[in-house]
């Protein structure tokens, strides 16, 4: 074993480890700062990779602005240190059905895919190359893709402002 193999099974443990506890935490700047974490091996890893452009926008965005921004609207909506409260069973049976819903179709898709499409690719990683396969339409673009991530990143936008309103105390 390698050092190059050694730091991406460190960069993997550290993504998957960090993105583990962002979801099974019950304190929300914990998880804030475990997605923190998550992004920011997810930049090592383009890093590693040699996609220095592609590792910067995660930096930039991600790390220092989308994340960012989750952290002020968790101290301007609520209390830091408060802890969520626990799922009714029903809740969390549904969210793990969708959770292996979710990973079924994704192993699906990666078993169905050849892949053979990348390999042949030999485009150097400028910012004209990956913009233009980023916008591009036709066979091997990522025009699709990039509008369903939009989608999720409003759905994860929704799912935040949720989770920050508070419930309406109940007077009696």
């Amino acid at each position: 074993m390698n050092g190059a193999n050694i730091l991406f099974y460190l960069l993997a443990a550290m993504i998957l480890g960090s993105g583990l506890l962002a979801v099974t935490t019950r304190q929300l700047f914990r998880a804030a700062i475990y997605l923190l974490f998550s992004l920011i091996g997810m930049a090592g890893m383009y890093f590693w990779l040699q996609y220095e452009f592609i590792a910067a926008v995660q930096v930039v965005v991600y790390v220092g602005g989308i994340t960012v921004l989750i952290i002020f609207s968790i101290f301007l909506t609520q209390q830091a240190g408060e802890k969520m409260l626990v799922k009714k069973t029903g809740q969390q049976i549904f969210a793990a059905i969708a959770a292996f819903c979710g990973f079924a179709l994704v192993m699906i898709q990666i078993v169905q895919n050849n892949f053979t499409a990348t390999k042949n690719l030999s485009l150097s990683p400028s910012v004209t190359n990956i913009g233009n396969q980023m916008l591009g339409v036709d066979k091997g673009g990522y025009a699709l893709p990039f509008e369903v991530v939009s989608i999720l990143l409003l759905a994860a936008l929704i799912g935040s402002i949720v989770i920050a309103l508070r419930t309406p105390t109940q007077t009696s």
